[in-house]
């Protein structure tokens, strides 16, 4: 059954795709919620560790945004997959048969994650535990030290599950999963992360989003965002599972679909009103470049509440360069938009060309 909350409305659309009523509408906000209005952002992968870290270590740490970081102070919060443990380097050790291995130093990491306004940590994905149990207490304490929310992690299942609540204007509480490295699942008295199978299909899946949610609810939110560390490297569009799932969840109560781990763009389908980003690309790293896939070139995903419903999605065109991320270049962007549009298209997604992107409506009545 979906949980029921006072929450925003898509602009004109009920659960089920049609049109609210004002009785439906005075029942699921009231009068101050109407108003609120924010601009929340999303980015896939922020991995800051190895040469990036070596990059911007003894510099300015607010660097490693480059030209977006204007426009990400700008935001009302941003929400990130970080995809790095954070600990200094004499603290854990390695996590054994693993080929890659993401460590980001607090001295550089703390400063760039506060430079860049971020609000929440999404920590359920395949790096966070690369320097072990110790590795993911240090990244625990300095996002706590720093006071940046942090979910899909941590010392058990439980607290793994715990949803992050941030409030700018409106109450937003995050919850992070991921279907990738089963070896860093927490246990109910072990450390981890919070993984299962993204498969709407799978019952303890169900079981742990709906009894997630239904911890969600105990904070009354607004805004409910689900981020996903999913599916395989370098795929360019989700899977029949990834679809269904994430249009599951919506269904469940869940506002926005924040999907990462493929390393490329997806595409974005709205599903009763809500965005479902499939993945948002990497936003920061220093991996390799894929001949084809234009894996350096994302998106920052910009959610517009205005006067308490979902109004708009934003894509604001990205690059990495010298290991940093910089608003794209003219071609760049067309890149991006005519690529996100054209992945967009099975989902019948209308997207409408800005100055510096492109936007998704997200209906009206």
């Amino acid at each position: 059954m979906r949980w029921t909350r006072r929450g925003l409305l898509a602009a004109g659309a009920t659960a089920l795709g049609g049109c609210a009523s004002d009785t439906e509408t005075q029942s699921r906000r009231d009068e101050d919620r109407s108003r609120a209005s924010a601009t929340v952002g999303f980015v896939g992968d922020a991995m800051l560790g190895r040469g990036v870290n070596d990059r911007w270590t003894d510099n300015e740490a607010a660097g490693v945004w480059g030209s977006t970081i204007e426009r990400l102070q700008a935001l009302d919060g941003l929400v990130v997959n970080l995809e790095c443990c954070i600990a200094s380097p004499e603290k854990g050790e390695r996590w054994p048969g693993k080929t890659y291995y993401f460590r980001a130093e607090p001295d550089f990491a703390v400063p760039a994650l506060e430079a860049a306004n971020v609000s929440v940590a999404a920590l359920a994905n395949n790096h966070v535990l690369d320097f072990g149990e110790s590795g993911l207490q240090r990244t625990l304490a300095h996002l706590d030290n720093a006071g940046i929310a942090h979910t899909g992690a941590g010392p058990n299942r439980g607290t793994a599950l715990e949803p992050a609540v941030f409030d700018p204007s409106l109450t937003i509480a995050v919850i992070s999963l991921t279907d990738r490295w089963a070896a860093y699942a927490a246990g109910e008295h072990s450390p981890g992360t919070a993984h299962t199978p993204l498969d709407r299909s799978a019952g303890s899946t169900r079981a742990i989003v709906q009894n997630t949610l239904e911890r969600v609810e105990t904070a009354d939110p607004d805004l409910v965002v689900a981020s996903l560390h999913w599916g395989s490297n370098w795929e360019t569009s989700p899977s029949p599972t990834q679809q269904a799932f994430a249009r599951w969840l919506v269904e469940q109560g869940v506002d926005v679909v924040h999907g990462h781990s493929a390393h490329v763009l997806q595409g974005v389908e709205v599903y009763q009103g809500r965005p479902i980003i499939y993945d948002a690309g990497d936003f920061v790293d220093d991996y390799i470049h894929k001949d084809g896939l234009h894996n350096k070139r994302s998106a920052l995903f910009e959610l517009v509440v205005t006067d308490g419903r979902l109004d708009e999605l934003r894509l604001v065109p990205v690059e990495i360069e010298n290991k940093a991320v910089s608003l794209a270049d003219a071609d760049v962007s067309r890149w991006v938009h005519e690529t996100i549009a054209e992945r967009s298209e099975p989902f019948g997604t209308r997207f409408e060309r800005t100055d510096d992107g492109a936007v998704v409506p997200l209906g009206s009545c």
